[in-house]
């Protein structure tokens, strides 16, 4: 805290509070009025207000008020020769950090800068820590599936409408769903994740619900549960798809009446939450083998949301590399990296089936583990780098002699690469290259393409 504005109708106050608080080290202005505070607070920057709270014209309080709607953040302390509690209570309310009665004390005075700064840097601290939790989850991407979901989630998250949130493993499902309770009127409050698979059948009760003491064996204390912690805020049940039927009866009965009782215990207690679930199972298949709540489901499955695989937006890989490269570069404390063009032409080849949490991962690899400053293909791991090599090495071979060759030659390898991709699952391969499955059927007749087994 460097510069000072002392507001206060009394030039003796002005001069003498300016010259300790010069001696101190700060830089100091002096205003007469409301109007003239205001006007300094506009042309520079103000790490603290000392104002009075009586003084003509505008006075104090309505000076609080018009600094509260121009300059949210400001700190100011208030001063009152003529104090009383109504008025303190009333400069508080309207968000001044402190108010000293005159005749001031010196000792006061500079224990309440002191105070101020520090809640300052805090605030600063958590400003800081937040955009820095906000740059970690943020969505990379401008591909055309990126781009739609990023729209879907700016259309969602202000509402209170619960979601559920499907894709495969590593697709970034969790990232979805932070994203949608930053941006949504619960963005204050606690965001709490609950991984229903990580949780022993037997523990998932008192992790969601919490416990009284002596409920079972272990349980010396009274323990809050998730749907406790994540009050007013979010809850993320993450892998639902895994959770057992007892339970979903349980999740299913709070979601319909907000309310549940710890296990043990015989208090009810009401809980405000936006749920948002995500599986990277078929909810529906499960549903048919009796493994998954049909009511259940129709309850979560208000806003569904699905994240798209990496191979399906491929045009995002070398941003999420070079992004994920940047990152752990500056986590690690090390020299930023790139990549260079043989890298990246095997990066983009590559078919990704651990997501964008595989690549993650190798990011991070190449920065501990490469010395070298660009990360060439041989560097990465050889799965991508053997995959490029073959690449190019039949871009090498020759040519089929006319166009129809061609084209039949790389619709039967697109055929077989998409039906590997699905685990050789005929419906799902021809759902995802958009034919009918009848057509599908007649080109791998046509191109004779042997079905394997997943």
């Amino acid at each position: 805290m460097k510069q000072i504005l002392i507001i206060d109708d009394e030039a003796n106050i002005r001069k003498s509070l300016a010259d300790i608080l010069q001696d101190e080290g700060f830089t100091v202005l002096v205003a007469e009025n409301g109007e003239q505070g205001l006007d300094k607070l506009r042309a520079e920057s103000i790490d603290l207000v000392l104002l009075d709270i009586w003084m003509p014209g505008r006075d104090g309080i309505a000076t609080l008020r018009q600094i509260r709607e121009e300059f949210p953040e400001q700190t100011v302390i208030m001063m009152s020769g003529h104090g009383t509690i109504e008025t303190a209570v009333k400069a508080t309310r309207l968000g001044a950090f402190d108010f000293i009665e005159k005749p001031l004390s010196l000792e006061k005075v500079l224990h309440s800068i002191e105070q101020a700064n520090r809640v300052g840097q805090l605030v600063n601290e958590n400003r800081a820590l937040k955009a820095s939790i906000a740059k970690e989850h943020e969505m990379i991407g401008s591909s055309a599936p990126i781009l739609e979901l990023k729209k879907q989630i700016e259309l969602a998250a202000p509402t209170s409408g619960w979601v559920l949130i499907t894709g495969e493993n590593g697709t970034g499902k969790e990232l979805v769903a932070r994203s949608i309770h930053s941006q949504s009127l619960r963005n204050a409050k606690p965001f709490v994740e609950v991984n229903c698979a990580a949780i022993p059948e037997e523990l998932i009760e008192s992790e969601l619900f919490g416990h009284e003491k002596g409920a079972f064996t272990g349980a010396t204390a009274q323990r809050k549960g998730k749907f406790d912690l994540a009050n007013d805020g979010t809850l993320f049940l993450d892998e639902i798809g895994d959770m057992s039927l007892k339970t979903q009866a349980k999740i299913l009965r709070i979601l319909q009446e907000k309310k549940f009782e710890r296990v043990g215990g015989s208090r009810t207690i009401e809980v405000d939450v936006r749920v948002i679930a995500a599986t990277n199972k078929d909810l529906g298949t499960q549903i048919r083998e009796g493994n998954f709540r049909e009511d259940l489901f129709y309850r979560l499955n208000v806003l569904p949301f699905h994240v798209p695989p990496l191979r399906e937006r491929t045009a995002d890989v070398i941003p999420l590399a070079k992004h994920f490269l940047r990152f752990f570069c500056q986590q690690e404390g090390r020299p930023e990296k790139s990549f260079d063009a043989g890298a990246i032409e095997a990066l983009a080849a590559y078919s990704w089936p651990g997501n964008v949490r595989e690549l993650k991962n190798i990011a991070e690899r190449l920065v501990i583990m490469t010395p070298d400053m660009i990360i060439k293909s041989e560097h990465l791991p050889q799965e991508i780098a053997v995959r490029n090599s073959n690449l190019d090495s039949r871009s090498n071979q020759n040519y089929p002699d006319s166009l129809r060759d061609a084209r039949d030659s790389f619709e039967r390898e697109f055929i077989i690469r998409k039906l590997k991709e699905q685990n050789w699952n005929v419906s799902k391969t021809a759902e995802m290259i958009e034919i009918e499955r009848s057509n599908l059927h007649r080109k791998i007749k046509t191109y004779e393409i042997e079905l394997k087994k997943g």
